[in-house]
């Protein structure tokens, strides 16, 4: 992080102790062995679906990140991204970022996410992709509305049905999230500007409610789902982009615009 080892700030989230969470790349087994153990409390995974220490360990020595919050001694939180290429762009895929139970909503993935970009950005990276749930609307929110991402592809059922808790059984449908990192909507984005959007050509409604339907009424999920995909799917094969997340008495909705609009 241009020259940094670690990040903390005196409006950084506090600690159990009252110090500022602190921001570095982890290093060392230990601290790979104890992403693996938060990767566990985080997902509910099976073990054989958890990603191993080997894989912390691949990521830092190819030009990936291992990326820690740490309460202290404490890794309270952490990023894993690994190396991509796509027709000769060289890009960081964000494949995981988990936060313990009790320092979430108190912005440590944003932190995690901005040191993240200043770390690429020091290695000339400007392009970092991460996969969300579409149904997931405050992930939505944080990385269209608040970090200025956007999303042009859909992936159906990426990660095929998991023993996660966290995906009830549902397929695993993935939105694509691309954040450039330093084009002007992802820095009016992180200066507080938010996506400057309230309206767009392309509207794709979520009912009210739908955050709740996972753990109380499940079987309503499906058929959203396949409407969403199949809403998604029409719109990015006209080349629209989704740009935002409105909020209102009806519900969410994902705004999409022609990529060439912003």
């Amino acid at each position: 992080m241009s020259g940094e080892s670690k990040t903390e700030s005196r409006g950084a989230p506090r600690g159990e102790r009252g110090g500022a969470i602190a921001i570095r790349k982890c290093a060392t087994l230990k601290e790979f062995h104890a992403c693996v153990e938060l990767q566990r409390e985080v997902w509910g995974e099976a073990d054989l679906e958890l990603e191993p220490s080997t894989m912390f360990v691949v990521a830092s020595l190819t030009g990936g990140q291992v990326l820690g919050a740490f309460d202290g001694e404490k890794l309270v939180g952490f990023t894993l991204a690994v190396a991509g290429l796509r027709r000769g762009l060289v890009y960081l895929h964000s494949h995981q970022t988990g936060v313990c139970a009790a320092y979430r909503d108190r912005g440590v993935g944003r932190l995690l996410k901005l040191f993240q970009r200043d770390e690429a950005l020091a290695r000339d990276i400007r392009l970092v992709e991460w996969t969300f749930d579409p149904l997931e609307l405050k992930n939505a929110h944080f990385n269209l509305n608040r970090l200025g991402a956007i999303c042009r592809r859909y992936l159906p059922n990426l990660y095929g049905v998991t023993t996660s808790p966290l995906h009830r059984g549902i397929d695993t449908d993935r939105l694509v999230a691309e954040w450039w990192l330093d084009s002007p909507r992802v820095m009016a984005a992180l200066q507080g500007a938010g996506p400057g959007v309230t309206e767009a050509p392309g509207v794709i409604q979520l009912p009210a409610g739908l955050e709740h339907w996972k753990d109380d009424d499940a079987q309503r999920v499906p058929p959203v789902q396949a409407r969403v995909r199949e809403e998604f799917t029409k719109y990015f094969a006209r080349e629209y982009a989704a740009i935002g997340v409105r909020t209102g008495e009806q519900g969410a909705a994902y705004l999409l615009a022609p990529w060439s609009d912003f």
